[in-house]
């Protein structure tokens, strides 16, 4: 696919932290397909990393190319803006293996627009299995992540970011739980062998849930969002003390596998 060409630099060196400042070019590029309903936002870096912000036929991604191949679907990326503390978040790794896809795109793709300081841990990503850190000097782009935000319909400012930042490891509210978790199947035809996708929905008092959005899912035509979000149907919460589900947002993570059951997966520590 014309996006992995464009995003899968080789990473040109893996040496353990810390690295040296990168460099990226004056300001991201845009690459826009209309026979694929595709416009990109991206830039590379002189030490093989790139990182792109994409909406492809209605569905946002963000993704970093050029990191150490990863096995497995998930991989745990440290992520910290300027001076800010690093956040664990959990990737997930595409067809190629050293593309990872973000599982929050949106908030990430408002963050990096800013430009400035970026800095990226691979845990075990270096020599001899130490931590392998990226110090990315991020140019601003707003005009251009803007852009592929606007084509998904993706807000420029959204306070939903900070609610979803308070959510805990399981993507819930401190004082709710399951009490019947979404429980996807495999979407029909088992195109892919894998695939995950996340999704955000609102809170009903009754236990449902309302207005659930695919936050990213991949890849974008298997099926896996919809299937997601056809099983929140299903599902119910409820309150740990028993009184009705409090009104606010949920998040969960359903990864599928063709030879297995899905399992919705917990939320990493900011993610």
């Amino acid at each position: 696919m014309k996006i992995i060409l464009i995003l899968a630099a080789a990473v040109s060196s893996l040496l353990a932290p810390p690295a040296q400042a990168q460099e990226a070019s004056a300001d991201w590029d845009v690459n826009r397909d209309p026979s694929q309903k595709l416009i990109l936002a991206y830039t590379a870096f002189d030490n093989g990393l790139g990182i792109g912000a994409r909406c492809l036929n209605g569905s946002f991604q963000v993704l970093i190319s050029g990191l150490p191949p990863a096995t497995g679907a998930t991989r745990k990326l440290r992520v910290a803006f300027k001076d800010d503390d690093f956040d664990d978040q959990r990737w997930n790794v595409a067809e190629s293996a050293s593309v990872a896809i973000s599982d929050r795109p949106s908030p990430l793709a408002r963050d990096i627009r800013e430009g400035g300081k970026m800095q990226i841990i691979v845990p075990g990503g270096g020599e001899g299995g130490r931590n392998l850190r990226y110090v990315l000097d991020l140019p601003a782009s707003g005009a251009a992540i803007d852009e592929a935000l606007l084509a998904c319909g993706r807000p420029l400012v959204d306070p939903r970011d900070l609610e979803l930042d308070a959510l805990e490891d399981n993507g819930l509210p401190m004082n709710i739980e399951w009490a019947r978790a979404p429980q996807p199947s495999y979407p029909e035809g088992r195109t892919y062998t894998r695939g995950f996708a996340t999704v955000t929905c609102l809170t009903r008092p009754d236990g449902r849930v309302r207005d659930c959005v695919v936050e990213t899912e991949h890849p974008i035509d298997g099926g896996f969002g919809e299937a997601a979000i056809d099983a929140t149907r299903r599902a119910r919460l409820q309150s740990k003390d028993g009184g009705e589900v409090p009104l606010g947002m949920i998040q969960f993570r359903t990864n599928f596998l063709m030879d297995s059951s899905p399992s919705t997966g917990s939320r990493l520590p900011g993610h």
